[in-house]
C-alpha cells in the first residue's frame, strides 16, 4: 500500500513539475523576457516610421507597461496579418499586440484577450475618382473595391457586396497603388491606416458610412492553455482601463474615438 501511495506521489510531483516548466508566464519570468509580435505597418498601432526608424504606437507603448508590469525585458518580434496564428502557435512570441480585430475564424486558433479598441469599416478613394462621392456609390456595378488578404475587411466584403467585385490582395501598400493606378476604385479599411493615409498622402479621400457599417473589438491574441499568463495580461487590461493609462495612449497616439473602455 506504501508502494502505491509512494508512486502516485511520484507521478503527481512529476506532472506538477512538468505543468511548472510549460507555464508561459513562469517561462517570461525564468527567461526574464517577453517576446510581443507586431505589425510594423499599423500606423498608430504598432509603426516603425522609415525615416527615423523609431516605432510607435499604442500597442508598442503597452507593451512596454505590461513588460515593465511583469518585471522583465521586452523583444520586439515582427510578425503581419497572414502570419499571426502561425507565429503564436509556434512559440514566435507570447502574445501579439497589434490591434488584432476578434473573429469567429481566428478564435479558432487564438485565444483573445479582453478588448481596448474598436473599429467601424471606412474606404479610402482617390480624390480624383468621379465615380465614389458617398457610401452609397461603392456597392455598385464596375465598382472595383480592394481588401488586404488576411484582414477582417476580406470575408465581411466577400459577404456584403452585391455588385461591386471585390480584389484581394496580399500586400497593405498594394491597396494604395491599385486606387491610385485606378485599377481599384477603392480600399475598405479601419480607423488607424485610414488616418495614415490622411495623414501621408495628397492623393487620398475618406469615404465614412452614413451609420455602423461593422464594429469590430481590437484586442491582443495569444495561444490556448495559458490561463496565469491570460489572467496577468486581463488583469492589467483591466488596471489600464481604470487608470486612464489607455485613455492617455489613446489621446497620445490619436486613437482616442476608438478606445473600448467596458
Amino acid at each position: 500500500m506504501n508502494i502505491i501511495i509512494f508512486f502516485v506521489f511520484i507521478i503527481f510531483v512529476s506532472s506538477f513539475t512538468l505543468n511548472a516548466k510549460n507555464n508561459k508566464l513562469n517561462k517570461i519570468i525564468e527567461n526574464n523576457e517577453l517576446k510581443v509580435c507586431i505589425w510594423p505597418q499599423y500606423y498608430g498601432i504598432s509603426y516603425i516610421d522609415k525615416r527615423t526608424q523609431k516605432l510607435s504606437g499604442i500597442d508598442s507603448d503597452l507593451a512596454k507597461e505590461l513588460a515593465k508590469e511583469l518585471k522583465v525585458k521586452l523583444k520586439f518580434v515582427e510578425s503581419s496579418f497572414p502570419t499571426l496564428i502561425n507565429d503564436i502557435k509556434n512559440d514566435k512570441c507570447d502574445i501579439a499586440m497589434f490591434a488584432i480585430g476578434n473573429t469567429k475564424k481566428r478564435a479558432q486558433h487564438l485565444r483573445f484577450t479582453s478588448a481596448h479598441l474598436q473599429s467601424d469599416i471606412y474606404a479610402i478613394t482617390t480624390k480624383t475618382n468621379k465615380n465614389i462621392k458617398t457610401w452609397e456609390d461603392i456597392d455598385k456595378p464596375n465598382i472595383v473595391v480592394a481588401v488586404a488578404k488576411g484582414t477582417y475587411h476580406e470575408p465581411i466584403m466577400k459577404n456584403r457586396l452585391k455588385n461591386a467585385k471585390l480584389l484581394v490582395i496580399k500586400g497593405f501598400k498594394q491597396r494604395d497603388e491599385e486606387v491610385q493606378a485606378s485599377r481599384a476604385d477603392v480600399f475598405m479599411t479601419d480607423y488607424p491606416y485610414s488616418t495614415k493615409v490622411l495623414n501621408k498622402t495628397s492623393w487620398a479621400k475618406l469615404i465614412k458610412p452614413p451609420k455602423t457599417y461593422h464594429l469590430t473589438s481590437y484586442a491582443w491574441a495569444m495561444a490556448y492553455n495559458n490561463d496565469e499568463f491570460y489572467n496577468a495580461v486581463e488583469s492589467f487590461i483591466s488596471s489600464i482601463k481604470k487608470d486612464n493609462r489607455l485613455k492617455n495612449l489613446a489621446i497620445k497616439n490619436g486613437l482616442e474615438p476608438i478606445i473600448k473602455l467596458n
